[in-house]
């Protein structure tokens, strides 16, 4: 018998530093927990998400997302095999380059 992960005793508190962690419905919030532990959590956090939600809840959520910083869209992109491309906030990234550096 497996045993179930409860939400406030799978992730590192410092992530959800501004929300009220022990009730917190990470369920209904799905989206918004997997862009944070992708983008703020350690290697540990991000194995417990991916066993909480699956790959395939998280590969939909992380391509669709409005904004990731770049190294979460090269890690997501290594770890489920797609491109760069694939990553909407990496198309509007390029369409919004940042200013020149001179």
């Amino acid at each position: 018998m497996s045993q179930q992960i409860s939400g406030p005793t799978l992730f590192n508190k410092r992530i959800f530093w501004d929300v009220n962690y022990e009730v917190f419905d990470y369920d209904k919030k799905a989206g918004f927990v997997i862009e944070r532990v992708f983008d703020r959590g350690e290697v540990d956090d991000i194995r417990a998400c991916r066993r909480y939600y699956g790959d395939d809840k998280i590969r939909e959520v992380l391509t669709k997302a409005k904004w990731l910083s770049l190294p979460t869209i090269y890690l997501a992109s290594a770890l489920f095999n797609n491109k760069l491309t694939d990553y909407r906030c990496y198309n509007m990234g390029q369409l919004n380059p940042g200013h020149w550096s001179y």
